[in-house]
């Protein structure tokens, strides 16, 4: 594995691309519990950059939508 080039960087998430060419992210923090019981995962992978940037928005999209569910019932 080594770095994605710098032209592919994604805030808060390491890039790598396998010796196959596949795209493997890790959050640079975990996720807190509530996001991660709400299915937010902190490493994902995906067959292209593109691809790789809607998983990761994915992710991010769930852990908002679990912050805001606990601040709500909190």
């Amino acid at each position: 594995m080594h770095n994605a080039p710098t032209a592919q960087v994604i805030p808060g998430w390491r890039l790598l691309i396998s010796d196959a060419g596949r795209f493997w992210a890790f959050r640079n923090h975990v996720f807190p519990f509530a996001a991660v019981r709400a299915g937010a995962e902190s490493a994902v992978d995906a067959d292209t950059f593109e691809e790789i940037q809607a998983v990761i928005a994915e992710q991010e999209k769930t852990a908002r939508a679990a912050a805001f569910v606990e601040e709500v019932t909190s």
